[in-house]
């Protein structure tokens, strides 16, 4: 069976709306806390809360609902995303809306994954890497697109509206994938059997594991971007969303170019060259206030790094268990939500310890365990491999 014609388009679609939901948060943290009568690094906590329940609830879904017809999940998970920002949206307080952002994350946790296994299941062998970077592509374009607009709107309008956008770009993809995916498709891309055994093989977990401390020294700083440009720049709607633009459009040329890299010095090169740059400019977001082209200029590098680490990492998580790569892929996916978790936690710690501008330093130190990360690592794949001769 090959794809329909306007699958993969529709697939990348519902991706933007999953991609803009979840990040959105990011650009409008200072409105959320303002209206609930939180901190900054308290607000951040729903970042936290949302990237956790993605981290859980991603590989336990897309395995339980295997043998369910791909069109239904996806129909049905977009469904549930939709609903669950509509219901942050009518949140009254910090409890209810920390439980919303639970629920769509379950409804992100499965289309994700599960739009990944259509794509590449109907497309030609020749043809697959093309169909899945397209698909993904819809995620990268929210951190363009995505989630500048949706900050502009929670600055303009409220943050209530800028999730209500959310919900209503979900309504007509939904109708668009019953009507696109085929009926009755079943791919069984992982089981629960399968999960536990990947779980317990110590050197690929430890080397997916790189995924989520490189991505945690990001989210130190980034999680709290907003009221980070607000107090040190004086920055407001206007400003915040251009930076954020910046930051998008940057994560788009990374995304290209991260995979040329690897292609050219390995992946562990690549690897070991982004942690350290980023243990390099992290410190630098600390120096602020800083002169405006300098920012955007440092903004840009940091987008770069950040995002030129997903192409060579799936090709080492996938080198080193190429008979289980929908497994590690989905386990890789979830550890991007675990970093993300952990570095808005780290960050909110540091917050409430210290202030915003110590953010840039404690993301530094945590881009070092990073980098010994990968080294440690790397390491013990080279015995393995040695012991194996």
């Amino acid at each position: 069976m090959s794809a329909p014609k306007r699958l993969i388009p529709v697939l990348s679609a519902a991706n933007f709306v999953i991609g803009m939901g979840a990040f959105v948060l990011i650009g409008m943290l200072t409105p959320v806390g303002q209206d609930l009568g939180l901190t900054p690094g308290r607000t951040g906590w729903l970042m936290t809360t949302y990237a956790l329940a993605y981290a859980v609830l991603s590989p336990l879904l897309v395995s339980v609902t295997g043998a369910i017809g791909r069109r239904r999940v996806l129909a049905y998970a977009l469904t549930g995303f939709a609903v669950a920002n509509l219901l942050s949206a009518l949140a009254p307080n910090e409890l209810t809306l920390h439980l919303t952002r639970i629920l769509a994350a379950a409804g992100a946790g499965m289309l994700t994954p599960v739009s990944a296994s259509v794509a590449a299941g109907l497309s030609a062998p020749e043809r697959r890497g093309k169909a899945l970077a397209a698909v993904v592509f819809g995620l990268t374009l929210a951190q363009v697109l995505g989630v500048p607009a949706g900050s502009f709107i929670a600055y303009t309008f409220g943050w209530r509206a800028a999730f209500v956008v959310v919900a209503l770009l979900a309504v007509p993809i939904v109708p668009l994938i019953w009507r696109i995916v085929p009926a009755g498709l079943a791919f069984q891309t992982v089981t629960l059997p399968e999960l536990g055994r990947t779980l317990r093989d110590g050197r690929t977990m430890l080397a997916v594991a790189f995924t989520a401390t490189f991505l945690a020294a990001a989210y130190v700083l980034y999680t709290y971007l907003a009221p980070l440009l607000e107090q040190t720049m004086a920055y407001g709607r206007n400003g915040i969303t251009a930076v954020l633009l910046v930051f998008g459009a940057a994560a788009v040329i990374g995304n290209l170019a991260g995979g040329a890299v690897a292609d050219r010095i390995g992946p562990f090169r690549t690897l070991l060259g982004l942690a350290v740059g980023q243990m390099l400019v992290l410190p630098l977001f600390s120096l602020m206030p800083l002169p405006g082209p300098l920012l955007f200029a440092l903004i840009a590098v940091w987008s770069l790094l950040i995002w030129s680490m997903m192409a060579g990492q799936q090709m080492r998580i996938i080198g080193l268990r190429p008979g289980a790569a929908p497994i590690v892929l989905a386990l890789n996916a979830a550890a991007i939500y675990i970093g993300a978790a952990v570095g808005s936690a780290i960050g909110s710690a540091i917050i409430a310890t210290f202030d915003l501008r110590a953010l840039g330093l404690g993301g530094a130190a945590a881009a070092l365990i990073a980098t010994a990360h990968i080294l440690w690592s790397e390491r013990l794949n080279r015995t393995a491999a040695f012991d194996a001769r």
